[in-house]
């Protein structure tokens, strides 16, 4: 079967096509042939270096397709099923490629109208939102604030959020207000006209999907009181403590009953995935550099049927 592999960390020309026998489902897992892999910003942060030892690897973690073959004690999969999930997350997912196989605990049933390329993009990025929102204690009438909100994780934020019956103000640069204002979002600032902790203060709660200083600065916008998550940097803990806060990482994990969760709310019409620009399998590099340029709004996606 087809595969982008690395042999070696490095640039995106690091990602060549390899020839990889069919794999084999253990024991509680499936065989899904690929037709949609989402890509994410972390895809690109362990091609550079990640925790891998031994190569070749195959990177790539979000994937929705069509259970090809069943597992040994696997019942709650058919054939035919088509499916959509988050693989083996943190470890080697191996989705860049025609077939992957799955825990049966990491996918779950793809809405009949959501596409694939929506399904892939609905799975690392949401799920890292649902959790983080867990993390907060996130409820109705409280204020959040989401940096970033025209992205992959943000867009999904604003969605839930509001869902969750939040005030939602979002970070975004001028050229994607309309489309996060279109999210749902309450109040929109842009954080080149002028520096957000300027234009924001005393928020329930901070999901900061962007690290370096935005994490420290974003401390002096919460309440006594309140919650920040970060995915992207070390929690600020000691600068939180100070203000009275609690402030910390996470790292999303697979959840199948979340993803059923998030099917449930595409059905009901409360959460659509952004998908911007596609591209083929073989086309991996480009998508990794259009992720690295900071500036991709949603969703990126490999079409594998292309």
């Amino acid at each position: 079967m087809r595969a982008m592999v690395i042999h070696e960390y490095g640039d995106p020309d690091v990602l060549q096509p390899m020839d990889l026998p069919m794999p084999e489902p253990a024991a509680g897992e499936v065989r899904v042939r690929v037709h949609a892999v989402s890509v994410n910003p972390v895809d690109t942060k362990w091609r550079r270096g990640g925790p891998f030892k031994t190569f070749p690897v195959v990177l790539g973690w979000d994937v929705s397709g069509v259970v090809e073959s069943l597992g040994p004690g696997v019942t709650d999969f058919a054939v035919g099923d088509e499916v959509f999930g988050m693989v083996r997350f943190p470890a080697e997912g191996r989705a860049y490629a025609d077939y992957v196989t799955a825990p049966v605990t990491d996918i779950a049933r793809k809405p009949a109208g959501l596409s694939h390329a929506q399904a892939a993009a609905m799975t690392l990025a949401p799920l890292t939102v649902v959790q983080a929102f867990d993390r907060l204690e996130l409820q109705a009438g409280q204020t959040i604030l989401i940096h970033a909100a025209a992205g992959g994780v943000g867009h999904f934020a604003v969605q839930l959020a509001k869902t969750r019956g939040a005030r939602v103000i979002a970070t975004a640069s001028a050229p994607n207000h309309d489309f996060v204002r279109s999210l749902g979002a309450d109040e929109i600032v842009d954080y080149r006209a002028r520096p957000f902790e300027e234009q924001v203060s005393d928020v329930d709660a901070v999901l900061d999907t962007v690290g370096g200083d935005t994490t420290t600065r974003s401390v002096g916008v919460v309440r006594p009181g309140g919650h920040l998550v970060t995915i992207a940097a070390q929690a600020p803990a000691e600068a939180a403590a100070q203000r009275g806060i609690t402030a910390e990482r996470i790292l999303v994990h697979p959840s199948r009953a979340q993803l059923e969760f998030l099917a449930g709310e595409f059905t009901a019409g409360r959460l659509t995935p952004h998908v911007s620009q596609t591209f083929a399998l073989e086309q991996v590099a480009e998508a990794h550099r259009a992720i690295e340029t900071g500036r991709t709004v949603g969703k990126i996606v490999l079409d594998v049927m292309r």
